[in-house]
């Protein structure tokens, strides 16, 4: 079967450009324009494929939706040990918010041990997309029943001048401090975070329907 083949049959030229509109940076003709609920269809009948194997193989790809596609499959492969492999595997080839955050391995809940060990790793890292990809891992998995004050140090030491790592810090803390409110609170009081990701988090948090009235107007008057 071929993958490229499969998902032209659902290009939509209109949504190409819509999309190619929001990750600056991609090539324009690298976008097939296959919609997301698409994607995660096609990925969810190819996890079980035989061809399923090659098409991992074959990096880098042509296109972004073949990116998207490879995301997306790996989030599907059940097996923790083979879906971390090819997780490592493909950071290296992610130059996109957009496939990043489409990366999201149901397995890692199966393991939090090795998890927390691998995105101790990520997050440190040089390259914008892996280092995204680790807090967000840390922020999908660590922020509920498995949360530990000292993680919140995790994000907070991150230094960089990449705008998609600095807004998903934001992301990060905006999403503790609506589940963490009473641990995540002193990082924004006592001005811990770069000001940028301070006064972002603040944003992101006053536009939460989970930030009451009042946790609101305690962060308003930090704002930098």
């Amino acid at each position: 079967m071929n993958i490229q083949e499969m998902l032209f049959e659902y290009r939509d030229t209109e949504y190409a450009a819509f999309q190619s509109k929001l990750t600056p940076g991609i090539p324009f003709e690298s976008f097939i324009g296959v919609r997301v609920p698409n994607i995660r269809r096609i990925a969810k009948k190819l996890v079980n494929e035989d061809y399923c194997i090659e098409f991992l193989n074959n990096l880098p790809h042509a296109y972004f939706d073949e990116n998207m596609l490879h995301g997306a499959v790996i989030s599907e492969i059940k097996d923790i040990g083979l879906c971390m492999q090819e997780t490592e595997r493909f950071l290296p080839y992610i130059d996109n918010w957009a496939v990043c955050d489409t990366l999201s391995p149901k397995s890692f809940r199966k393991d939090k041990k090795t998890l927390l060990l691998k995105i101790r790793k990520w997050i440190v890292s040089e390259d914008t997309y892996t280092c995204r990809f680790g807090i967000k891992m840390l922020m999908t998995h660590y922020l509920d029943a498995d949360f530990i004050p000292e993680y919140l140090d995790l994000p907070a030491a991150v230094k960089s001048e990449e705008y998609y790592v600095n807004m998903m810090i934001a992301w990060f803390f905006a999403t503790a401090l609506a589940k963490q409110w009473n641990h995540t609170f002193p990082y924004i009081e006592k001005k811990l975070l770069d000001p940028w990701v301070h006064n972002k988090t603040i944003q992101k948090s006053c536009e939460s329907y989970r930030i009451t009235t009042e946790q609101k107007e305690k962060l308003r008057k930090l704002k930098i």
